[in-house]
């Protein structure tokens, strides 16, 4: 096949481009749903969509700000993180510096739980901390409230009982 043919087939171009990609670019492409883009117009304006839309460029601060929210699973933590990470186009750093940050703003019971290991990459700290997403699961799963109701009435002339409620 010629230059000249590839120029004039769509699934072609898409499918080149797909493997010219690499960090950011690379990941904002495999996150599009299979087979969504089939023409190549569609995809230049996604690509300048996402990439030239006047996106804001997050930087490491973005990343050493974020924290673990009380309820938020770990693995949801790690993807938010990934998330914002994706969005900080020109930050370069090794995945252990980044498994580092990442592990630093982690809840602070998680922290100190796993203080002892060292993570080469967001992957492993996700993987060596499932056990923590079962646990915290289990956790929030066994925890019930308490509610005690009681009759209440009052001396008016209403015929309505009231139900009183407290919680523990």
């Amino acid at each position: 096949m010629q230059c000249g043919e590839a120029a004039q087939n769509d699934a072609l171009k898409v499918h080149l481009f797909s493997m010219s990609l690499s960090g950011s670019a690379f990941t904002w492409f495999t996150t599009l749903p299979a087979n969504s883009i089939l023409l190549w117009a569609n995809l230049e304006k996604q690509f300048h969509q996402f990439f030239y839309s006047g996106v804001y460029e997050m930087k490491l601060i973005d990343l050493t700000n974020l924290r673990q929210r009380n309820d938020e699973l770990v693995a949801a933590f790690i993807q938010r993180f990934r998330d914002v990470k994706n969005r900080c186009y020109s930050l370069v750093l090794f995945d252990q510096q980044l498994a580092e940050v990442a592990f630093q703003v982690l809840l602070s019971h998680i922290k100190e739980k796993y203080a002892s290991q060292e993570f080469d990459s967001i992957s492993q700290m996700a993987h060596g901390m499932t056990g923590e997403i079962k646990s915290y699961e289990q956790k929030r799963s066994n925890f019930q409230k308490k509610v005690n109701f009681a009759d209440y009435s009052d001396s008016s002339d209403s015929d309505d009982d009231q139900m009183v409620g407290s919680a523990e």
